[in-house]
């Protein structure tokens, strides 16, 4: 079968290869992939702007739907929820964990420690099918597009973000950094949340995306290379600076900003990833007594709230998708987000 792979460490070393349809092991399904969006972090595989060489060669993908095509043995053994051929779904992102560190008995599978991804140490989805253990399946309810159920992760990243990991109260004001996919899908989070004034802050090269942020309900839209973002913080409420601060974009600099943004007893939660070396200082944090957490992944819980949300219209991921392609033009798909042109692609194996 065709999949988009990632075969060595330089940038452009990615191709379309022919690789076997994987074969079952217990525990697992062969899922037919139907839709796989196109994630900010395959684009970095492909301009190696991130650098990793781990696990090459690899199919990319780790956003992906699709029709469970066989159930392999056991894999229903320790499960209350049962899984058969023909069943849409939906796939978390975790292709392997221990289950037994002290992360994984509580719970908190997302941060394993020996924790193997889709798409980057394990292969993903990027192709016709995928092979994915039951534990990480989630049915698509009916009623549900399933290029729209494909989107539930990075949906989950902002949910984790917003929801799980700050603590956002209805009359809150809420600043993201970074109009990317996780950043216009953690203003939704806010405005779902009941954020009261939501500011959403990007580069000129951001001009479409803060124009997609508008259209989503923010209040304000700063362009910081030519905008203050400290006048637009203090025209906000008392002044003191807003409650909380979502850094989706991964710079360090955004960091710094977010320090001054945020009030005293406010928080900062960062999403984003970023090689940049910090270079500041966090005695803002400490004087204004706030709270900088990270966040990363999801688990069970959040996935069953997001697709929850995506089956009641509450959340809605069609403005963020401006392109639709084939699997043979995954690299348009690329090109698109890497070169601003859309927020989201999604490919159709």
């Amino acid at each position: 079968m065709a999949a988009v792979v990632q075969y060595g460490p330089q940038a452009g070393e990615v191709e379309v290869r022919e690789v076997p349809v994987p074969e079952l092991a217990d525990g697992t399904v062969l899922l037919r992939v139907a839709a796989v969006g196109v994630c900010g972090t395959d684009v970095h595989q492909l301009y190696h702007t991130r650098k990793s060489s781990a696990g090459l060669p690899v199919t990319l993908g780790h956003e992906f739907a699709g029709t469970i095509a066989m159930v392999g043995s056991d894999a229903n053994a320790s499960d209350s929820v049962v899984f058969r051929e023909g069943d849409r779904v939906v796939s978390e992102t975790a292709e392997s964990i221990c289950g037994a560190c002290a992360y994984c008995r509580a719970g908190h599978y997302n941060v394993c420690p020996h924790r193997r991804g889709f798409g980057f140490r394990a292969n993903g989805a990027m192709a016709a099918y995928v092979r994915v253990p039951v534990r990480c399946l989630h049915h698509v309810p009916d009623g549900l597009d399933i290029g729209v159920a494909a989107l539930a992760e990075p949906c989950c990243v902002a949910y984790n973000a917003v929801i799980e990991r700050s603590a956002v109260k209805p009359g809150d004001s809420v600043l993201v950094f970074g109009p990317g996919p996780i950043g216009l899908l953690s203003l939704a989070m806010a405005r779902l949340s009941g954020a009261d004034t939501t500011v959403v802050a990007g580069l000129s090269s951001d001009a479409a995306r803060l124009g997609m942020a508008r259209d989503l309900g923010a209040t304000y839209t700063v362009d910081l290379q030519s905008q203050d973002i400290r006048e637009v913080v203090r025209g906000i409420g008392d002044g003191y600076g807003v409650d909380l601060v979502i850094d989706a974009s991964g710079s360090s600099r955004a960091l710094g900003t977010a320090m001054d943004a945020v009030r005293p007893m406010g928080q900062i939660t960062k999403v984003g990833w970023g090689p940049e070396p910090l270079d500041i200082s966090l005695d803002p944090i400490v004087a204004k007594a706030a709270t900088l957490s990270g966040s990363f992944s999801h688990t069970y819980q959040t996935w069953e709230r997001v697709i929850g949300l995506l089956s009641a219209r509450a959340l809605d991921t069609a403005p963020l998708v401006g392109l639709r392609v084939p699997l043979n033009e995954w690299r348009d798909g690329f090109e698109a987000m890497h070169e601003g042109r859309v927020v989201k692609s999604v490919l159709y194996p």
